[in-house]
């Protein structure tokens, strides 16, 4: 497939073309690498669909053309038989699908690559949605993450410029974010958690979980009658009002990431309902990002310091919640005051967040930051927000209502009773620190008086030499081998031991044949890895 659309080089690169020798042509059709890469991870299916979604929220890691072109993916998928759904719904709730409701729809509301949902009635009369999962998606997805994981594997392997990216990491935080998202009890909590973080905010409305309908593969909530927040018309027609729509969208965006720390990471727009009053309920909480308080003050920082055009400050931000260590700083800090610079006279009511947060991560790429993944999620969370605000109303902008929220995180961090907690858990830290202090300090005295002291020294960065190494090696046992053929093929021919073959010794025959062969093999070898 990697072939079919253009991609032979990168299986070139990771070694792996050996798997579909059978293609004879790659073709490109003159479309964008971007595009094209799309319709890879399309025809390869829903778990390669999900980790494109996934990659489409980090812009650290992959440049903006391609983050837009895998943002376009949809998981949408042809709906499975309503009796499959009924008989998982009997299986994992222990009661025939007659005692639990009193009716539901056979046609799927919605149809993803998970789970389908279904509009339904308790026996109470409650509209519900039920949201039930796809039959043999967790074997299926098993599969697909051990697909995914060799090929991280042969990427950091062979291909160095992306190692720092940790292509095997990047595969196992995608694994356990769609373990989590097939564990719907864990949804249900990240719903009720929400329920009550909004429960005194009266511009958004989370919806309730029925928790005696609820297991891990079967979740039951509150069905919400509203408008999907990008269906324009629908709004204007129900006489709601676009701006009070925007604003209420992004002071929801705003609290989960400033206030509560726990957002909502994937926040497009068929999961955010809008019902009477302009009132927001977002839906399907499968997938969500939290962040401890200090990368919350961080993540302020960065705001207040890009609305401030503070390069030291953005600077000395992005530093630290990197997490790996800046090679070029001066080059660095030069590129980030070019970068606010170029928007010095711009006034704030006119300041758009999207484009800075594309220049800004185009140059944390160039440098090879890496990003805490929860951190780049914020990054798209807020730049969703930002388009979503404009659609509704053009005079949108999120830098004004976000300022607020970041200069109160901040100041928060100079209370004088955070002060003093930090300042008790400092002491308590340094107490236990002085409290082992001696034994330990014994302990390693005696040891360096035994003279047992064995100092372990760690290498790092030399994966490409050893592999280099290893793989020398191996041409010269191999080059050794045929070497030795040659040689005792050519003994038994001078001493013409053992039986002959039109009068030539036939154990020298073969020798010099297993050589022949295994000499244009290493050749072939050497000649495929272009490094004569």
């Amino acid at each position: 497939m990697l072939v079919r659309h253009g991609f032979k080089e990168v299986l070139d690169r990771l070694r792996a073309r050996y798997h579909v020798t059978f293609v004879k042509k790659e073709v490109r059709n003159g479309r964008p690498t971007a595009e094209r890469l799309r319709l890879v991870f399309e025809e390869l299916g829903p778990t390669f669909i999900k980790f494109a979604q996934v990659l489409s929220s980090r812009p650290d890691v992959l440049p903006p053309e391609i983050v837009k072109e895998l943002s376009k993916l949809q998981d949408d998928v042809p709906p499975f038989p309503f009796e499959d759904a009924r008989a998982l719904i009997e299986e994992q709730l222990g009661r025939p699908v007659s005692e639990l409701f009193s009716s539901i729809d056979a046609r799927p509301l919605a149809a993803a690559s998970l789970a389908q949902v279904h509009r339904a009635w308790t026996t109470s009369g409650d509209e519900v949605v039920i949201k039930i999962q796809r039959p043999g998606i967790v074997k299926m997805i098993e599969t697909d993450i051990r697909i995914l994981r060799e090929f991280a594997n042969l990427a950091h392997k062979h291909v160095p410029e992306i190692r720092c990216f940790e292509p095997v990491r990047l595969v196992d935080g995608f694994a356990r974010t769609i373990r989590n998202e097939l564990d719907f009890v864990r949804e249900g909590r990240n719903i009720e958690r929400f329920r009550t973080y909004f429960a005194s905010t009266p511009t958004v409305y989370i919806p309730r979980v029925y928790w005696d309908l609820t297991t891990r593969r079967v979740l039951t909530i509150e069905f919400i009658d509203g408008i999907k927040i990008s269906e324009l018309d629908r709004l204007e027609a129900a006489g709601l009002d676009r701006k009070a729509i925007a604003l209420n969208g992004a002071h929801l965006t705003l609290k989960e990431i400033f206030e509560f720390h726990f957002f909502h990471a994937d926040p497009h727009p068929g999961n955010i309902f809008v019902l009477k009053d302009n009132i927001i309920a977002p839906v399907d909480f499968g997938m969500t990002g939290s962040i401890d308080e200090e990368m919350a003050y961080q993540m302020g920082g960065i705001f207040v310091a890009v609305m401030e055009k503070d390069v030291e400050e953005l600077v000395l931000q992005l530093r630290s919640i990197g997490l790996v260590e800046l090679e070029d700083y001066y080059s660095f800090k030069i590129e980030i005051r070019d970068l606010l610079e170029r928007y010095w006279g711009v006034p704030l009511n006119r300041l758009e967040i999207g484009p800075i947060i594309h220049e800004l991560m185009s140059v944390v790429r160039r440098y090879r930051l890496r990003l805490p993944p929860d951190f780049a999620m914020i990054a798209k969370a807020l730049l969703i927000s930002e388009g979503l605000g404009r659609l509704l109303h053009p005079e949108f902008n999120i830098v004004e209502i976000a300022r607020p929220y970041a200069r109160k995180l901040i100041l928060q961090r100079f209370d004088p009773g955070r002060q003093l907690r930090e300042l008790k858990k400092t002491a308590g830290d340094a107490f236990a620190f002085f409290k082992v202090l001696p034994s330990d300090l014994r302990e390693l005295f005696a040891i360096i008086r035994k003279g047992k002291l064995a100092v372990n020294f760690e290498h790092r960065g030399l994966e490409l030499l050893t592999d280099e190494l290893d793989r020398s090696s191996n041409r010269i046992s191999f080059a050794v081998v045929i070497a030795a053929l040659i040689v005792g093929s050519s003994l038994i021919f001078q001493t013409r031991v053992g039986p002959t073959f039109f009068g030539y010794p036939v154990l020298g025959l073969g020798g010099f044949l297993l050589a022949s062969i295994l000499g244009i093999w290493l050749l072939i070898g050497i000649m495929r890895s272009k490094r004569l």
